[in-house]
């Protein structure tokens, strides 16, 4: 076990709420279909917020509930998507957004797409427990609007945006808090099935073959959804037998909000309760790199996740990458 507690977490949540009835009038879809598609009635999209802005307000949050102020971050690690811009990192600009101290904060991110709060969380515990850090500040934060492809109407419906904070530190001495495993596996065979090809150095922005529709989101979600389905049993086997632990003695499920149907997935086929599961999607949607933390944090706050719960984070992102971490809250 990496002796790490989860000592505040936070969010943020832009005030417009986009219903399903205003985007089936929008792209001329039948009324209905988008909740029995994805499971989704609404979802929020920002209006003026950035990307360093929304992490800002997710990471107060999360310093208020751990009673720790911005002189306590020795580091500061983005768990996104979407950079705010190319460079610098994101979290560079989240500190300055914050009025943190500069220089007593590192600053870098890390980006496994709907993963990246895990990895981050993953990488953070093992730098804390090597006495690298002392107090570190992991947000996830997500602008998926502005990228939506119009004439994908599965995944055009399906995301919102949204940021989340954690703030990790080293558990005290005799608690119970901390990281038991994580195991993160790619299968690039399903690198295609969800990109954006745009906005890198493949399809630069100044050449003159780059098209408006390359920076647009696109993702096959039945090539994807037919992959995990194939690789997930085996992986939570694998993942499970090294944990030691069973199905039963986690208290919490916290999936990777993708969509109804994977949600129900994880649930019936994977053994887990339904009582188990923690869901938000019907009103966040899929907010990619922030859906991990955001479920976990509004459970926190709600009173569904306690002090001592087993928890589970679990989910799939682009790459294909399965990613599980356990914990004890």
């Amino acid at each position: 076990m990496l002796p790490v507690t989860i000592a505040g977490l936070g969010y943020y949540l832009p005030e417009r709420r986009v219903t399903n009835a205003e985007l089936e009038e929008r792209l001329h879809i039948p009324p209905n279909w988008i909740e029995r598609a994805t499971g989704v009635r609404a979802r929020r999209y920002v209006t003026n917020e950035t990307s360093a802005g929304m992490g800002a307000a997710a990471a107060r949050m999360a310093l208020a509930h751990a009673g720790l102020a911005l002189s306590d971050l020795d580091a500061i690690i983005g768990a996104s998507t979407g950079p705010q811009q190319t460079i610098p990192c994101t979290a560079a600009l989240v500190q300055r957004e914050l009025g943190a101290p500069e220089g007593k904060s590192a600053c870098f991110d890390i980006n496994a797409t709907c993963l990246s709060f895990a990895f981050a969380c993953h990488t953070a515990a093992h730098l804390i427990a090597a006495g690298a850090y002392q107090t570190v500040l992991i947000y996830s934060s997500e602008i998926n609007s502005p990228s939506l492809n119009p004439n994908e109407r599965e995944s055009a419906v399906l995301f919102g945006d949204a940021a989340a904070a954690a703030i990790l530190t080293r558990s005290a001495p005799g608690a119970s808090s901390g990281i038991w495993h994580a195991a993160f596996e790619t299968y690039s065979s399903g690198a295609d099935a969800t990109a954006i090809i745009g906005g890198g150095t493949r399809h630069h922005p100044n050449d003159p073959a780059t098209t408006p529709e390359m920076h647009l989101f696109h993702m096959d979600g039945l090539a994807v959804f037919r992959q995990a389905t194939v690789l997930v049993d085996g992986f939570l086997e694998r993942f499970f037998a090294h944990l030691g632990w069973s199905r039963d003695e986690v208290d919490a499920v916290v999936p990777h909000q993708a969509s109804r149907h994977a949600v129900e997935q994880l649930t019936r086929r994977y053994g887990f309760r339904h009582e188990q599961v923690v869901w938000d999607l019907a009103e966040r949607g899929n907010c990619v790199g922030a859906s991990l933390p955001l479920t976990l944090a509004e459970a926190v706050h709600g009173g569904r996740i306690a002090r001592g719960d087993r928890v589970l984070l679990v989910g799939t992102g682009a790459g294909l990458t399965l990613g599980a971490l356990a914990l004890t809250y």
